[in-house]
Formats: C-alpha cells, sequence, structure tokens
C-alpha cells in the first residue's frame, strides 16, 4: 500500500519491545509518503468517538452562537472559523469547510501569553455545549501523549537517542482542531476543494477520520492516492519541521480534501496538529549532516515558522 500501517503494540513505551522495529518502519514512511496509519496507539476507540460527537454538536449550534466564538475575536487563534474563511491552497478557491481551533489553555500571566506568541492564551467555548471544554481537554491530553511517543520513535528512526526531541516540548504549541465539509458541490470547478493542496506546517499532526473518506495525500512520484479510512487506525503525516530537522531526508507531503461520497452527507475530522515550545530551534540533526551533506534549511524557532504561515494562509499582516 502506498500509504503504511504501523503497529504501535509493544512500542508506546521507552524501551519498548517493539520500539526499534516501529522507529524503522516511520524511517521509511518519512523517506516515501510522509504519512502513515498507526494501529495499538492506546487512544481509547470510545473518546475518539466522543470527539466526533462534540464535533457535530459544535456545528449543529446556530450561526449566531458559533459566530460569537469567532477566531477573529482571539489574539491566538482559537475559535470558529466559517466557510471561506480560510485558503490553504494559493492557487484554488476559498476552502469549502468549516472549523473550530482550540489548544492547551495557557494562563493570562504565562509568559509566552505575556509576549503575545503565537498559539498561546485561552480557548474560547460555545455557552450552548458546555460539555465541549472537558471532552476537547480530555482528547488533547491523550494526543498530546501520543505525539509525544510519536517523537520519541522519530528521534530512534534517525539514529538520535530517543529523548532527543523532549526537551523542545516543555511548552509545546498544540491544535486540536474540529472540521466539518459539506458535500462537494455538484457544479464545483477544478479549482474547488474542501481543503486544498498543502503541508502540514508543524511537526507532525495526529488525525482521526470518518468514514467517509476523501483525504488524498501526494507521493513523492506526483500520484495523488486516496487516504482510505482504516477501522481503528489514526493517520499520521509530518509536517514542514521535519525536512527542516532531516535536512530533506524525510518528507512533508501535500495533501488535499473533496468530500465526494455519495450519500451527500457532511464529512468530519479531527486533526492534532503538535509542535514545540515556541523557541525550539527547528535546524538540522546531527545524524542529517555531514561535509557532503551541509545544512540545506536556515535555522528558525519554531514559533517563527507557524507565525509565518498562519499569515500567509489567513492574509495576515506580521
Amino acid at each position: 500500500m502506498d500509504i503504511p500501517l504501523i503497529d504501535l503494540q509493544g512500542a508506546l513505551q521507552p524501551q519498548g519491545p517493539r520500539s526499534a522495529q516501529a522507529a524503522q518502519q516511520l524511517r521509511e514512511a518519512g523517506l516515501s509518503a510522509g504519512f502513515f496509519y498507526v494501529h495499538g496507539h492506546g487512544v481509547p476507540e470510545a473518546l475518539i468517538e466522543r470527539q466526533f460527537a462534540m464535533a457535530r454538536a459544535l456545528f449543529d449550534l446556530p450561526m449566531a452562537a458559533k459566530q460569537a466564538i469567532s477566531l477573529k475575536h482571539s489574539r491566538c487563534m482559537r475559535g470558529y472559523e466559517a466557510m471561506g474563511e480560510q485558503t490553504l491552497d494559493e492557487h484554488a478557491r476559498p476552502d469549502l469547510k468549516e472549523s473550530f481551533y482550540c489548544g492547551l489553555p495557557y494562563p493570562d500571566e504565562h509568559a509566552y501569553v505575556q509576549r503575545g506568541y503565537y498559539s498561546y492564551g485561552a480557548n474560547q467555548w460555545p455557552a450552548e455545549l458546555p460539555a465541549l471544554a472537558p471532552q476537547c481537554a480530555a482528547y488533547t491530553d491523550a494526543m498530546l501523549a501520543l505525539a509525544r511517543r510519536l517523537m520519541q520513535l522519530m528521534a530512534l528512526s534517525l539514529g538520535l537517542p530517543e529523548d532527543w526531541f523532549d526537551g523542545s516540548g516543555d511548552n509545546p504549541m498544540v491544535t486540536l482542531r474540529l472540521l466539518r465539509y459539506p458535500p462537494h458541490p455538484a457544479d464545483a470547478d477544478a479549482l474547488s476543494f474542501g481543503a486544498g493542496a498543502h503541508t502540514d506546517w508543524g511537526a507532525i499532526t495526529l488525525l482521526a477520520q470518518d468514514r467517509l473518506g476523501g483525504l488524498q495525500v501526494q507521493m513523492p512520484d506526483g500520484r495523488w492516492c486516496d487516504a482510505t479510512p482504516i477501522e481503528g487506525t489514526l493517520v499520521i503525516n509530518l509536517g514542514d519541521m521535519v525536512p527542516r530537522w532531516t535536512n530533506g531526508l524525510y518528507h512533508s507531503n501535500p495533501h488535499r480534501v473533496r468530500n465526494l461520497h455519495s450519500g451527500g452527507e457532511p464529512r468530519h475530522s479531527i486533526p492534532f496538529f503538535y509542535s514545540p515550545d515556541y523557541l525550539a530551534r527547528v535546524e538540522p540533526v546531527p545524524t542529517c549532516v555531514s561535509a557532503d551533506n551541509p545544512p540545506r534549511y536556515a535555522p528558525c524557532t519554531a514559533g517563527e515558522h507557524l507565525q509565518q504561515m498562519a499569515a500567509k494562509t489567513y492574509g495576515l499582516a506580521g
């Protein structure tokens, strides 16, 4: 299959008996698709199902209730995003989706909030759905633990100590996003997408998708292949920080979404975006550079990179 499946059973804890095997499989995925499925990931299926139920309930709220928590009211990009407010592919039409952003609730007195760093601050919650905040908090905790373990496996895959990336994740930038894609319009042209072709900006993305499908991944040879939903799995993809860390060795592949399901149902998906501390340096790791292979990327901080990408995709200043 174009997108490999990695069984994490026995590899969820440091020095697990299958950690080396899982790390090698992650390496093979990084060298090719930049995407892989994970099974045996340890996140309870009931927790994922409750998150989808919350997403459906949120998007079913009246528009006035959703607009009251618009991300336009948030300094740190938290809240509701209406249809057409994001354009992921600058050569395509605005995306046919609506979404909701939340993340770790850094308090006002946190140094990064005080400095106005991107992605640090308070969430916005609809008063009509009080169960949403605790559910998203529980889901975020589970996904954050898995993301940190995947970063450890990525370190192993690069011939680095298992804890190589641990220190950069003390105050991580994480975003939980709930998405709803309406059925693709029958009269849509070739420039219309639920989500236009793009790469993810951060370190890794952990995606739960419903049964409808619609996600497509561009392979290194240019082909687009379907990331068909597989029961009991999450889809993991490497973001743009990973090529910087690996000096171009691992891929951050473009992907896109069209909800072409014949039943005319809206498609829901739940991506969890993990990136390290805002001030973490993103530069090639020692095992990926040599005299014959010097660094290809200029160093930057994780926060600078994410802020630049957000400004580009939303047409924001700064």
